[in-house]
């Protein structure tokens, strides 16, 4: 074969490699970014955080100069094999690393266009650099390409900008034109540091005894989120919309609010949750009560009073209605928990009582499910129409979910953890009678208090379990900390790399007593 032809097919296979590498990290770096929230500032912290998992770029990088300056085809084949290297780690890291899946969204799509006009962009100006010649240029850049990848997304991302900005802006007034022409539907505004998903489940059942109720579904808390539920599933038929509302920085309650327009609000808990991005727990506290500046004169805001930052901040609204124990409004006594459920006794702020039971189990549940019935018995349902709804609630998915296997329970508590939600599902593993084994990665986004957290979430650990197993060596030695400064036997807590480490050996413990594995937080794919 002719040694030129042969050249110009191994550029053809270079740049073809090429190709299929840049796709493979965009797609990694796709779904990081989306994890992030599309966020560039979150996603540059992630990509400092997380340099290990993309080293293998820098030997790409390292490399470059040998094809800039020592084009062949020797070098050619090295730059192939350090490609397919390339392509098979990244194709290891989605499948390692897809608990939740990259979704092609249409502004993931338009991502992908972007950063593949730029990547093309690159590659055909260093082809004009190298003066067309032996794809010079072209090999040179397109290997470029690939390196820079993590950088060429965020740099799309901002060219995109105006364009997300007028789709986003689209969807957001087609909203509130169908929410114009309903305007019967009440909307309830929830919000918290955590327990508004369970709530507004809790709040759904409930309400449905009387009214036709659309709620957000899973934990859909999002502007756009909210937004997609309006526009998909609002019907004129709907007396009562419950909202849920999230918020990962000061100013993002605010922004649902200035949609959806709440006539009622609801405060589930405030706490130390989403630190890395709040900065402080003045921002949290500034953020959740976005949503009774919101309310509208008259507008009823239920809080919980049993939170002390809440508590702390009741008295600047006017039309409050309060339920917790320490509170005045409705609120519980005689509460009993076994594992079989919970039951307690409900006190209106009128004096009506009435005794409840529910499956649920745990005493932190009460709180959340005394919520919904003080909204639901506000909205006109009586208490002694509310204990059969209240008997059929069931836990949230992924929140203290109870799967039982026959001779071991699995107790599903894998959403977000938090520092009061992480004691509370331990001291509830406790109440089981069997072998009480926890499996967890610790917890996240706590900023810099993050260790101490962790650190007493392992002495509660220890107080409460029998085996206790960590996902995650180097994440987790906070944990292992805490649970070793509290006496803890040193042999019955152990760390694996991963999830099905942990649970292969909870599954092969030999014990008479039934087993109850709490698994406690799953971190997203992200970490």
């Amino acid at each position: 074969m002719d040694l030129v032809l042969f050249e110009k097919i191994i550029s053809v296979i270079f740049v073809i490699l090429c190709a299929w590498a840049f796709f493979m990290v965009l797609r990694f770096n796709l779904h990081m970014l989306q994890l992030n929230g599309y966020d560039n500032e979150e996603h540059f912290t992630w990509l400092k955080n997380n340099f290990g998992k993309q080293k293998l770029l820098v030997i790409v990088l390292v490399f470059a100069p040998f094809i800039c300056f020592f084009l062949n085809i020797f070098t050619m084949l090295i730059g192939m094999f350090i490609l397919s290297i390339v392509i098979r780690v990244y194709g290891f890291l989605k499948k390692v690393f897809t608990k939740k899946k990259l979704v092609y969204t249409t502004r993931a799509k338009r991502l992908v266009v972007t950063s593949c006009i730029i990547g093309i962009l690159i590659a055909l100006l260093g082809w004009y650099a190298g003066e067309h010649t032996h794809f010079f240029g072209l090999l040179h850049a397109a290997f470029l390409d690939v390196c820079f990848v993590p950088f060429i997304l965020p740099v799309a991302n901002v060219v995109n900008r105006p364009v997300e900005h007028m789709v986003r802006q689209y969807y957001i007034n087609d909203a509130k034109r169908i929410l114009k022409e309903n305007s019967h539907v009440k909307i309830i505004g929830i919000t918290g540091s955590y327990g508004k998903t369970s709530l507004k489940f809790y709040l759904n059942t409930l309400l449905s005894e009387k009214f036709n109720v659309l709620v957000t579904p899973e934990s859909y808390n999002t502007p756009m989120g909210v937004v997609k539920t309006i526009r998909g599933q609002m019907k004129s038929s709907h007396e009562i919309f419950v909202c849920e509302m999230g918020a990962r920085k000061v100013g993002e309650i605010k922004e649902i609010c200035d949609i959806v327009h709440p006539h009622d609000g609801l405060i589930t808990s405030i706490g130390p949750q989403h630190l890395e991005t709040f900065f402080s727990m003045e921002n949290i506290v500034k953020t959740k009560f976005e949503l009774g500046d919101a309310l509208p004169e008259g507008g009823l805001l239920f809080l919980n009073g049993d939170n002390e930052y809440i508590a702390g901040n009741a008295g600047k609204y006017k039309n409050t209605v309060m339920y917790g124990d320490s509170t005045d409004g409705y609120r519980t006594e005689n509460v009993s928990v076994s594992d079989m459920g919970t039951t307690f006794t409900v006190v209106s702020p009128s004096g009506e009582r009435e005794e409840f039971t529910t499956r649920l189990i745990g005493a932190h549940n009460v709180i959340n499910v005394l919520g919904a019935i003080a909204v639901a018995n506000t909205y006109g349902i009586s208490l002694s129409d509310l204990k059969i709804p209240v008997r059929r609630l069931q836990p949230a998915e992924h929140r203290l979910q109870l799967l039982d296997r026959g001779s071991v329970t699995v107790i599903d508590d894998t959403f977000n953890s938090n520092p009061i939600g992480s004691k509370a599902a331990v001291e509830m593993l406790h109440i089981f009678n069997g072998l009480h084994i926890l499996i967890t990665p610790g917890m996240v986004e706590l900023g810099e208090d993050e260790r101490d957290y962790n650190f007493k979430f392992g002495t509660y650990a220890a107080a409460n379990c029998d085996y206790i197993f960590l996902v995650g060596k180097k994440r987790t030695e906070p944990i292992y900390e805490g649970v070793v400064s509290a006496g803890f036997d040193k042999t019955r807590v152990e760390a694996f790399d991963n999830l099905q480490e942990a649970m292969n050996r909870a599954m092969n413990i030999k014990s008479d007593k039934k087993k109850y594995i709490l698994l406690e937080n799953d971190l997203p794919d992200n970490y």
